[in-house]
């Protein structure tokens, strides 16, 4: 077998939940490349399982804010420039300088860049322009210079051609690999009701403006039925807090960051899953999470928003509703047909069934193939 060709890959996440990531760093073990995966330690980050490349979790003094961010790249950039490597691979422009810095003393070394999003346009920036400038000059002094990128979705490419005047950005989707569902445990195992209908919110993004709040209002409105959150964001404490106040813990449901194998295992075993984020900036615009692949990977019909990405996934495969507004009533009204309507729900089964034969990992990886190989 010939060498091996070393890369390290960087994120500010502490790696636990980043499904796109480690499908990336599994394709490039399985292509002859020896990975290294770089992130941070948090005081709640569980322990990585087990993996086929090297992680390194770098301890911060800081854990948000510009100081975070500044404390991250200077620490990457001295991890970069003292071990040896042919290959760089950037996720998201928040490691991108410490990257492009690192080349400067890597002549051999090619940098690639993976935008997991229209990093600019992200709200928590949108509402802060003098941040957000800060920003824009790191990414037109960056990202000009990495040897390729790819991107999630054909609109955040063609925003970056545009700006940027790429041609070369390819698309790679945040599709999961069907191999990863796994109903190994029970309702009763996991915790959940085996008397009630369930819907699903999942994810590590569950964030401002995503729809969370209106679930739980809708969810009000349903019988028999319970709405379940697996994962974390910036929102959950707020939505204890109002689960708690207005006494809905028999209809709102929280299990927190689960193995990704166990994440699956609840969307399998769900009856419905929610993708509700709001147009409201650019980047939930173009949107395309990963949670829209997992439900149709876990045969689990979709109720989303109207999104330009995840409105053409859903309606050429026939997999769900895609909601006209976002209200607690239409939202409502909308799980009440999916539930009560069985032709019309084993129909979105069916097809979702038809979509994972196509929409998966193993096509998907190879514009990877392409990229590395």
């Amino acid at each position: 077998m010939s060498q091996k060709t070393k890369i390290i890959v960087s994120v500010t996440n502490d790696i636990y939940t980043d499904q796109r990531v480690r499908r990336v760093c599994e394709f490039l073990v399985a292509n002859n490349y020896e990975v290294t995966l770089c992130g941070r330690q948090l005081k709640n980050s569980k322990t990585l399982p087990q993996t086929t490349y090297k992680t390194v979790r770098f301890k911060l003094w800081f854990t948000k804010g510009a100081l975070f961010y500044a404390n991250y790249n200077i620490r990457l950039f001295l991890y970069l420039i003292f071990h040896k490597t042919d290959v760089l691979l950037a996720n998201d422009l928040d490691t991108l300088l410490a990257n492009h810095l690192a080349k400067k003393f890597k002549k051999n070394c090619k940098i690639y860049y993976d935008s997991h999003e229209y990093y600019c346009g992200v709200p928590e920036l949108m509402s802060r322009p003098k941040i957000q400038k800060a920003w824009r000059f790191i990414e037109k002094m960056t990202l000009p210079k990495v040897f390729k990128m790819y991107t999630v979705n054909q609109s955040i490419a063609d925003l970056y051609q545009k700006e940027y005047n790429r041609n070369d950005i390819k698309i790679v989707r945040n599709i999961s690999d069907i191999k990863a569902v796994d109903t190994s445990k029970s309702k009763t195992d996991l915790g959940l009701p085996t008397d009630k209908r369930i819907v699903i919110i999942q994810g590590a993004g569950i964030n401002i403006d995503r729809g969370a709040e209106e679930a739980i209002e809708a969810i009000k409105l349903v019988d028999n039925c319970v709405l379940i959150f697996v994962g974390d964001g910036d929102v959950i404490p707020q939505l204890k807090s109002q689960v708690e106040k207005e006494n809905l813990g028999n209809k709102v449901l929280f299990f927190g960051k689960r193995p990704y194998h166990e994440l699956m295992n609840f969307t399998a075993l769900s009856d419905i899953g929610l993708s509700l984020d709001k147009d409201t900036n650019i980047n939930y615009r173009f949107s395309l999470p990963n949670k829209i692949f997992d439900y149709i990977h876990a045969n689990t019909p979709l109720i989303v928003t109207d999104l330009t990405e995840v409105k053409r996934i859903v309606l050429e495969s026939n997999t769900g509703i895609v909601l006209d507004e976002l209200t607690p009533q239409k939202l409502a009204d909308a799980i009440n047909e999916m539930l009560n309507n069985t032709v019309l729900y084993d129909n979105f089964v069916a097809n979702t069934k038809v979509a994972s034969k196509t929409l998966n990992w193993d096509n998907e990886s190879k514009v990877l193939k392409e990229m590395y190989c």
